[in-house]
């Protein structure tokens, strides 16, 4: 009898998951990727969108281009996962599989920080959509880019935002009239990495970008134009641009497997406390950054003891929770390669070309993005959104 798989998600360790079982057990597993969506879209490209880079449309890469043959791709909605049971249910139907896999990656907690909904945010398309009409009319005051929460998936992106906000009103003759603020509640731009936090507060005071670090938005009081910090400390602004706080999504609150707001997991085999059910991405405590980089390196551990329980004596592969990137800063100046890991004592410069990812094998991507490329060590998407904003 073949195995039968549940994937929930189609995000990066979605695809990177059953891409590699369909390709190692073939007909051997019943692999179903259920997501509600029927495109793929990389993070960076609402920053694309916001600033007119790109048309939303012209983001979106349709599933049916890339996914694995021998996959079933369901898009529905999941309204209900049940653990224990092993089963799950959508808008249209209930299936019930032999292992779950959830990758539905992180959401978003409006209601944690009042005045949210009033004020622009940039984490969502709609959100981008949103400011890219409202900064077409932006040649003032100050804008101010606040981060309400960590963690948050992407973290170099509110950085980027503001370097390319800075590129974007500079282009329009308008930067001089214009101040840019950053809140971010962590002692520096990408943590695990000094030498590229230095190169991009370097980066920040070089365009007059003034960057407060440690500190966290709590509220905003969008007809008086001030938020509060969590210092208790305020500050006035004429464009907020937000990034709300993160959760896993509310069916798999609902579902008993998260705890503070995220899904505890063995960190080395991605399990959960329910025998069977894995967690990988976004949506799961495993001590890394939320980026898709770590996900697809899960997503490899979780398809090695799957194919391991399928084909016995299999050796597996555990989740080192390492990821290799590539940082630009400084306008270009400096290059820095950079090894991310739950270990610190693995953490440093890039010694060695890491391999790839199984499912961007399939796709093509939109032009000048090396789509898993954080994988391969090679351009990431830091260094698309400062190449972009700098032309």
């Amino acid at each position: 009898m073949k195995e039968r798989i549940l994937v929930l998600g189609a995000g990066f360790g979605g695809l990177e998951l059953s891409t590699l079982i369909s390709e190692s057990l073939g007909e051997s597993a019943e692999v179903t990727l259920i997501d509600k969506s029927d495109h793929f879209m990389f993070g960076f490209s609402k920053l694309d969108v916001m600033f007119g880079h790109a048309e939303r449309h012209a983001t979106c890469m349709p599933y049916t281009n890339f996914v694995k043959p021998g996959v079933r791709l369901v898009q529905q909605t999941i309204v209900k996962v049940e653990p224990t049971a092993k089963r799950v249910t959508t808008n249209v139907e209930t299936d019930a599989a032999d292992h779950v896999v959830v990758a539905l990656g992180a959401d978003y907690d409006w209601e944690a920080t009042p005045g949210l909904s009033d004020v622009h945010e940039f984490y969502t398309v709609a959100g981008a959509e949103r400011l890219r009409h409202e900064l077409a009319n932006f040649t003032r005051g100050h804008a101010l880019i606040g981060v309400c929460g960590a963690p948050f998936k992407c973290p170099p992106a509110p950085s980027e935002c503001a370097l390319m906000l800075h590129d974007f009103l500079d282009s329009r003759g308008v930067r001089g009239q214009c101040e840019i603020s950053f809140v971010l509640p962590l002692a520096t731009p990408v943590p695990p990495s000094p030498e590229t936090s230095k190169a991009l507060i370097a980066a920040f005071a070089e365009r007059d970008i003034k960057f407060h670090p440690s500190k966290r938005v709590v509220k905003i009081d969008a007809a008086r134009k001030i938020v509060s910090l969590d210092d208790s400390s305020e500050m006035t602004f004429d464009l907020f641009l937000g990034v709300p706080r993160h959760r896993v999504p509310s069916v798999v609150l609902d579902s008993g497997l998260a705890e503070n707001g995220w899904v505890t997991v063995n960190p080395r085999t991605l399990e959960t406390k329910f025998p069977d059910i894995y967690a990988i991405g976004d949506g799961a405590n495993t001590g890394t950054p939320k980026a898709g980089v770590f996900a697809e390196g899960a997503a490899k551990a979780v398809a090695s003891a799957l194919i391991s329980k399928v084909r016995t004596g299999e050796p597996v592969r555990e989740n080192d929770g390492v990821a290799a990137t590539s940082n630009s800063a400084a306008g270009g100046s400096a290059k820095l390669r950079w090894i991310f890991s739950q270990d610190p004592s693995q953490r440093g410069p890039i010694t060695r070309r890491r391999s790839g990812c199984a499912w961007t094998r399939r796709i093509s991507a939109p032009p000048g993005v090396h789509v898993g490329s954080g994988c391969r060590g090679e351009e990431s998407y830091t260094d698309v959104f400062l190449r972009r904003s700098r032309r």
